[in-house]
């Protein structure tokens, strides 16, 4: 056994170095590639087409008869042959022409074959004249046209015969594909599926809205019509893929042509964007599935990215809850802003690493801390603030699930309102400028615990601000919870409270893609084979996508003067069952066909509609269209203040009448049950 196994490895060696290794080869003795073979035949054969087209040329000058052809011209011709081949090999190698991969050959190789082609007749005209005589103009004319012919010819041969007759001819296409857009665009697109055959598209049609396009070709490929044609077209040619190849399109305009695509049942696909077109980045790899996204239809949102830079460069900035959803886009954003520091703070340590990972990654220069602790700790908070001192916090640490937040109410009081107290306290304590805190539009008249409970965060950065502003730091009360930890008030007393923090609220609607938000949850649904579930057809919700509510936040912080809520333009509402039909579509299936939708009911807590403002509450506009103020709403900040301690102590206490409670404290509040 012994012997066996010390054989095995020198076997295994020898066999790779024989068989799989050019290793074995002597080095003198390197193998010759195919191309080179090749490169050497197509070399021989333009210096015999090319020196037989110069011939054949004198020939046709004395009408095909050899014996007419005077001595001198016909020596001159032959001996001028050795040396017009060697300057037609320099030139052609120098122009890459035995090097291209010819079945890839486009207008790009064409204008290199002219090129040469100029230059060697130049140097046949010059050359015989020089060292021998002038020649007839038949020698000079039928020559450079035949030598032209006949090296084109041969290196197209491949690529517009047999390959594009090939790919035309064959019905065995995995997908046949319309392309919208007939523009520069499309063209490329166009090409590339071409060189791509092993995809083995098949370009059907295009569609364009220019009438000047429809019924002419794009390199044989029919323009069959416009936008409203793409429905006639899919059925007549059978589409399989439809490709969108509109890089300046609007995403409004964008949207419309999904809207009438998703109906075909077709996959679509779609150009990023006009980006990707400038870059020459125009190709089959690089279009994007079509996302649920597209079809909301918003143009991009626009920020003062100077604004904000100026904000953050250089600063200490902290994100509490910094690795969900809304809290690691912040991170993200934040970090390309060139921080002084970026302090990562969140309870969940497998969200904190991955976001620590991605950014480690990303910005290699990025002083990054991550920290792993609660909001709801204060003598965490505290010595984390007193040893980084950051200068903006934005806390995004909060529950936020509707149902679940409803079977457990003291946990979203304490998560939510004395986690953002004890981190508001915190920044008051240790000289924190601004202070943002991530609130959403169901804080506006709320029906479920989770909604009012950050309607009271709310109402605790209000207060703060005031606190703040007017030093009555006396008015805090004490909300830890536990008889061991530091107590917020006595922290106030003991040190001398000189800079001014700026508390401010930004509220905004669902984000598309957050944790708990509807559509992973649908893609699952789907996946199995459905039902999906929607709790009620008329059910409708304001949409946005992270980056962009993130992007907004961030330019939010740089209006704040303090005590502002600031409410975001999420645009138009947008029905959940429309949400969840257009993503079955985009699947490739028809609603209530092939994927039913079940109509559960209405969760506990949950409304039909969301708003943005309360009634009370006024509008104000900002430098950024998309970035509104809301009046705050008067209340009496020193009774909120003894509320707040009361409702810590029923919360720790899990007192379950603890709704009745918060609906004193929150007027607006209409819980579905008590």
């Amino acid at each position: 056994m012994a012997k066996n196994t010390t054989q095995k490895p020198e076997v295994r060696a020898k066999a790779f170095t024989t068989e799989g290794s050019d290793a074995s080869y002597p080095k003198k003795c390197k193998k010759i590639q195919h191309w080179m073979v090749l490169a050497i035949l197509m070399a021989i054969y333009d210096i015999a087409t090319s020196n037989a087209s110069y011939l054949f040329g004198l020939w046709a000058r004395f009408d095909f008869h050899y014996s007419e052809i005077p001595d001198e011209y016909l020596w001159s011709a032959i001996k001028f042959v050795p040396i017009y081949s060697g300057i037609l090999l320099i030139v052609f190698s120098s122009h890459y022409l035995y090097q291209s991969i010819w079945r890839f050959a486009s207008y790009k190789e064409l204008i290199r074959l002219i090129t040469a082609n100029a230059i060697t007749f130049l140097a046949q005209v010059i050359g015989i004249t020089l060292i021998f005589r002038q020649m007839p103009f038949a020698y000079y004319f039928f020559g450079v046209i035949l030598q032209f012919f006949f090296t084109t010819a041969v290196r197209f041969f491949y690529r517009f015969v047999l390959l594009e007759r090939s790919k035309r001819s064959t019905n065995n296409y995995s997908k046949k594909v319309m392309i919208i857009g007939a523009g520069e665009a499309g063209q490329v697109l166009l090409r590339d599926i071409y060189h791509a055959d092993e995809v083995e598209y098949k370009v059907c049609c295009f569609i364009d809205d220019n009438p000047n396009k429809w019924h002419r070709n794009i390199e044989g490929v029919p323009v069959y019509g416009g936008r409203e044609d793409i429905m006639t077209a899919v059925e007549k040619y059978q589409i399989d893929l439809i490709l969108i190849a509109m890089p300046s399109a609007t995403k409004a305009q964008t949207r419309d042509l999904l809207d009438i695509c998703k109906e075909t049942g077709c996959e679509m696909k779609l150009l990023p964007g006009m980006y990707q077109f400038l870059t020459g980045d125009v190709a089959l790899s690089k279009m994007k599935e079509v996302a649920v996204e597209d079809l909301l239809g918003r143009d991009p949102i626009k920020v003062n990215l100077t604004e904000i830079l100026n904000s953050i460069e250089g600063k200490v900035v902290m994100v509490t809850g910094g690795g969900g959803s809304i809290g690691s886009e912040l991170c993200r954003q934040i970090a390309a802003h060139n921080p002084e520091r970026l302090i990562i703070f969140d309870v969940y340590e497998n969200n904190a690493y991955d976001i620590e990972q991605e950014l480690k990654s990303t910005y290699m220069n990025l002083n990054l801390t991550v920290l792993i602790g609660s909001v709801r700790d204060s003598r965490r908070l505290n010595s984390v603030f007193a040893k980084y001192r950051p200068e903006i916090v934005y806390h995004a640490a909060a529950h936020k699930h509707v149902p679940l937040m409803e079977a457990s109410p003291c946990e979203s009081i304490k998560n939510n309102v004395i986690g953002t107290y004890k981190t508001a306290c915190a920044a008051m304590t240790y000289g924190t400028k601004r202070f943002v805190l991530i609130s959403t539009d169901k804080a506006v008249n709320p029906t479920n615990i989770m909604g009012a409970s950050k309607r009271l965060c709310e109402m605790v950065i209000q207060s703060m601000d005031y606190i703040s502003r007017e030093g009555r730091q006396d008015l805090l009360p004490n909300l830890s919870g536990h008889n061991d930890e530091t107590d917020s008030k006595q922290l106030f007393l003991n040190r001398k409270i000189e800079t001014r923090t700026e508390y401010v609220a930004v509220r905004f609607g669902n984000v598309l893609g957050s944790n708990g938000s509807v559509i992973p949850l649908f893609k699952k649904q789907i996946a199995k084979g459905g039902p999906v579930t929607v709790t009620h057809p008329d059910i409708i919700r304001y949409f946005m996508t992270i980056p962009e509510a993130v992007s907004l936040v961030l330019q939010a912080g740089t209006y704040a003067k303090g005590g502002e809520i600031f409410v975001l333009d999420m645009g138009e509402p947008v029905k959940i069952d429309t949400l969840a039909r257009n993503l079955i579509k985009l699947c490739g299936y028809k609603p209530d066909v092939d994927i039913k939708i079940q109509y559960t009911g209405l969760r506990p807590g949950e409304k039909l509609f969301e708003e943005k403002l309360m009634a009370e509450e006024g509008i104000e506009r900002t430098a950024n269209e998309l970035i509104h103020i809301g009046k705050p709403i008067a209340f009496d900040m020193e009774n909120f203040m003894g509320q707040l301690e009361e409702l810590a102590d029923a919360s720790y206490n899990n007192d379950e009448e603890i709704r009745r409670l918060v609906k004193t404290i929150v007027t607006t509040y209409h819980p579905s049950h008590i």
